[in-house]
């Protein structure tokens, strides 16, 4: 059985990093990528980017050697994609802040608002009612990182926690100071007003949650098997039949419901934010399925149906 010669070249400088001698043909990149780290200890498996061109894609840790392009002396080209952390550990954090800091505010914690307000509650029913529809969406979103989602990529560079967490952590507070604000102003149409955006609300938690579930069973666990989702018994599931990440779908209308339950400019700010990167996650994802299946169907939409 013949064996390959593999030369890792650094992809911005082409000098050569690592000369590997009898490489299994059924060698795997995740494979390469551990016998790279034996040389440059610095360079953990999960910080590499192999690729069959200097400008090119990163080939996949699952791509196997001699069905590459290549002959059996094989040049791979190196990125350090920087220091690296784990989703679980950027999402429990970035989750965490947000519910964290909204009860400061919401129990008025000294230094927040005035001295006489310290440790007052709001005479107002929604900003109680809110205080619990944020704390139970931060809740699950934590919940469903420790038990529902399955990623396909291990870890994400360490600089985006910094981003992400400014992002929640700064949101959560702005939102917060006003809504249980002492000066804090009930919705224009009162309870009715309220009572619409909880159903809002809550009829959007249960969606996205539903839709969570139904890609978690889509890919069993330990696998990076990619297909295409579609509706189940579960009738709000049924929104696949017209999108592709319905989930967002239904995370954008939970806070469109939160924003009407508390008429807070902070909140309508955060929904028009979170939709405008929802959407471009969306689209790239359905332009992912699109080019993956070819029989992927054709009505569905990114995120809204019929529109985008």
């Amino acid at each position: 059985m013949k064996h390959y010669e593999v030369e890792i070249l650094d992809a911005k400088t082409r000098e050569k990093l690592c000369f590997l001698d009898k490489v299994e043909p059924q060698a795997t990149i995740a494979e390469i990528k551990n016998l790279f780290t034996k040389s440059h200890p610095q360079w953990y498996p999960a910080r590499q980017s192999l690729r069959l061109d200097p400008k090119g894609k990163s080939l996949k840790d699952e791509d196997v050697l001699q069905k590459l392009p290549v002959g059996t002396t094989a040049t791979l080209y190196f990125r350090d994609l920087g220091a690296q952390i784990s989703w679980v550990t950027v999402f429990l954090t970035e989750y965490a802040g947000p519910l964290f800091i909204y009860l400061l505010f919401y129990f008025r914690v000294p230094f927040i608002y005035g001295h006489k307000y310290d440790f007052t509650s709001s005479r107002h029913t929604v900003v109680h009612l809110a205080c619990i529809c944020h704390s139970f969406h931060y809740i699950k979103r934590l919940l469903e990182t420790l038990f529902v989602h399955r990623f396909s990529h291990g870890t994400m560079p360490l600089r985006n926690i910094f981003k992400n967490c400014t992002y929640y952590w700064g949101f959560a507070a702005w939102m917060a100071y006003y809504i249980n604000h002492p000066l804090y102003t009930p919705p224009t149409y009162g309870a009715q007003q309220v009572k619409l955006a909880l159903a809002i609300f809550v009829i959007c938690q249960l969606g996205n949650f539903s839709i969570h579930m139904a890609l978690r069973d889509l890919r069993p666990a330990g696998s990076k098997t990619r297909k295409i989702p579609y509706p189940t018994k579960n009738p709000f599931t049924w929104l696949f039949l017209l999108v592709s990440c319905p989930n967002y779908t239904y995370e954008v209308g939970s806070w469109i419901g939160f924003a009407i339950m508390t008429q807070c400019l902070p909140v309508a700010l955060f929904s028009l934010v979170g939709f405008t990167q929802m959407t471009i996650w969306a689209k790239g994802k359905h332009r992912s399925y699109l080019k993956e299946f070819r029989d992927y169907p054709p009505l569905r939409m990114p995120i809204i149906p019929f529109l985008l």
